[in-house]
């Protein structure tokens, strides 16, 4: 696959730089300070994070008090940090992701503008900051965006540091893949070598290991990365036998073996205990790539035509004598492997919608640099050398309109019949509650959207109707008048303002989501504020039960910061940690809930929908109902 030079500059570096800065600031920084954290793994993680600012333990990650054995460190040390900095909210822990995006966005443009032009620079960049998959999973607290950027930041330090013979950037490449194994574990070195090695065999490069620094750069990664692995292992040991003849837990492996051999090997060959995860049919996932990558997708048949079209000059071009000419082809080998790598062990794996965030980088980079180069060569002043307007770019703007109509008419049905209904605040009240994946996937909660629930919905269902009727129109006539420029950005700039739409969306679905007026109203009645220690005397004025996991009520732990009990708990994330002999007691069952309900200090009880009808048979008429939010009930034990 080959490129052209840009024949000018099509925009300053501080115009290119000004606008991307403001769409990230518009789609991913306005977005952290709401809605608050929510129930299941976004406020879990913040838990991890939040108990190593309170208790100062850096090493061993805990939740509601159990060992949380199963992640590696940086994102919660980072979250950690926030807390101390900004305080406990979302902000802080979503922070991190808004910085790595942005980090990456800067990976991008340095890297392509070098191996391509400018002009693939910027749209690589805001290819990053636009695309469906960037947006939805930096919604939650997960490293995906870190990650990205380090393995990244690894790859174009080690690609340069042998195309400018500069050691010192093959030791920034050893200390960003450290980086990125305490960020994500041991995916990131496996990403890494099954990138580079492939492609120094294709390159001839093995010849030049000498300058690669293998011996003192594996030294220095271990330097970074070994540490916390060591500390975690000898803090976290094998338990012999703790808990007599449990038929899972006869002997309780330590971290090595869990986070190891548990979480990387059997969690890779679907083997990992406890089974709480899901894998996503085949078909489902190929096609996900393509939704995660929309609108810029569109463009990958342009991608794949031009790498059939020069496929006689892939291997010839990476020797070439040309330096420019010569990065860019060995840039477009590492990207390419780099991808296809990442995308085919996940389709093996058991895997999440987002665990291919990574690909996102290379993908969107070949993509921008193939539909920058098309540009350019349409915008050739000489005719003779001019390409006219392709077919397949056309096709694709025709796609995109088609889209957005359709998109539109859809909304606005949906806004239709929903016209004669009042504005109901929690949306949760008007969803239906399908469990698509046992609600194991991170998007099964779309599928919970009715045409009622559009009622609260209005202000971004209009925004997201209007841009998608008018953008994807107003890029497709820009096309054809060959004002390609103007029509990318125009793509761009749709789908930031669909994506801030979408944002206010995912703030009307807050009360569904996060749990955190809840534990406003615990906070209030225990009558201390939120913002003291879990360690103060205050804190023992009432005791918080969870009926189920504690993701069930992620978010109440968190804004109240207390330790809560755990009814029928111990499963899933909790269920390793609960074997450990000094594990604290907050696990009970429905007999010892009977028992200490109406006694000693307030109880407050939370429970999800599906768990109500068991709370209701356990304790009948003693409880007192508080709060209701979406389909989540906060009882009591005694009256207000």
């Amino acid at each position: 696959m080959q490129t052209d030079a840009a024949p000018a500059r099509f925009l300053s570096a501080r115009r290119a730089w000004t606008i991307l800065l403001l769409v990230w600031f518009a789609v991913h920084f306005a977005a952290l300070f709401s809605p608050p954290l929510l129930d299941d793994a976004d406020a879990a993680h913040a838990n991890a994070a939040q108990h190593m600012a309170l208790s100062g333990d850096w090493v061993t990650l805990k939740i509601d008090g159990i060992r949380y054995l199963e992640k590696a460190p940086l994102s919660y040390w980072l979250v950690a940090i926030d807390d101390h900095i900004f305080g406990y909210n979302a902000f802080s822990a979503h922070l991190p992701m808004a910085l790595g995006v942005l980090a990456t966005v800067i990976l991008a443009w340095h890297w392509t503008r070098r191996a391509f032009n400018e002009r693939a620079a910027f749209y690589a960049a805001l290819a990053l900051l636009t695309a469906v998959g960037g947006f939805l999973f930096t919604r939650i607290d997960i490293p995906e965006a870190l990650l990205t950027f380090f393995i990244g930041l690894a790859l174009y330090c080690f690609l340069v540091g042998l195309e400018d013979r500069k050691s010192a950037l093959f030791y920034v490449s050893w200390a960003a893949l450290a980086i990125a194994t305490l960020t994500k574990g041991l995916i990131a070195p496996v990403f890494f070598f099954a990138t580079i090695i492939p492609w120094l065999l294709l390159t001839g490069d093995w010849r030049r290991w000498r300058e690669m620094r293998f011996v003192t750069g594996l030294l220095l990664f271990l330097a970074i990365a070994a540490p916390w692995h060591i500390l975690a292992g000898l803090r976290n040991p094998d338990q012999g036998n703790p808990v007599g003849n449990h038929p899972t837990f006869g002997h309780v492996h330590g971290f090595f073996y869990f986070y190891f051999i548990n979480e990387h090997v059997l969690r890779f060959l679907g083997k990992r205990y406890p089974h709480d995860y899901n894998k996503q049919p085949g078909w489902i996932y190929w096609v996900g790539q393509i939704a995660w990558l929309l609108p810029w997708s569109l463009y990958l048949p342009l991608v794949v035509r031009r790498a059939w079209r020069t496929r006689t000059r892939w291997l010839r071009d990476l020797r070439l004598e040309d330096d420019a000419a010569r990065f860019r082809s060995r840039s477009v080998w590492l990207l390419s492997l780099y991808a296809a790598f990442m995308l085919v062990f996940f389709s093996i794996s058991t895997n999440q919608e987002y665990y291919t965030f990574p690909a996102y980088l290379p993908v969107l980079m070949l993509t921008a640099a193939v539909l920058a180069s098309f540009e350019l060569r349409a915008e050739r002043i000489d005719e003779q050398a001019r390409e006219g307007t392709d077919g397949w770019l056309i096709g694709a703007h025709i796609l995109f309109a088609a889209v957005g109509v359709l998109s539109a008419a859809a909304l606005s049905y949906g806004l239709w019949t929903s016209r004669n209904l009042a504005f109901v605040p929690d949306i949760g009240t008007l969803l239906a509650h399908r469990g698509v994946g046992d609600y194991s996937l991170s998007m099964s909660h779309l599928f919970d959207l009715t045409g009622p629930s559009f009622a609260a919905l209005r202000l971004p269902a209009v925004i997201a109707a209007v841009v998608l009727l008018v953008g994807p129109l107003l890029a497709l006539e820009l096309r054809r008048k060959e004002r390609h420029f103007e029509s990318t950005l125009s793509v761009a700039f749709t789908m930031a303002i669909f994506l801030i739409a979408a944002h206010i969306a995912f703030v009307r679905f807050g009360p569904m989501l996060s749990s955190e007026p809840m534990a406003a109203t615990i906070n209030r009645i225990a009558g201390y504020p939120a913002s003291e220690s879990p360690s103060d005397p205050a804190a023992t004025r009432a005791t918080l039960i969870v009926y189920g996991d504690q993701s069930d009520g992620a978010s109440v732990l968190f804004y109240t910061r207390r330790q809560a009990l755990l009814i029928h708990g111990r499963s899933s994330t909790m269920l390793w940690g609960s074997m450990w002999p000094d594990a604290p007691h907050v696990f009970i069952d429905d007999k010892e809930l009977k028992s200490i309900w109406g006694t000693g200090e307030r109880k407050f009880l939370f429970a999800q929908g599906e768990r109500r009808d068991q709370v209701e048979a356990v304790l009948g008429r003693r409880l007192i109902p508080i709060q209701e939010l979406a389909d989540k009930t906060l009882y009591t034990d005694r009256p207000i």
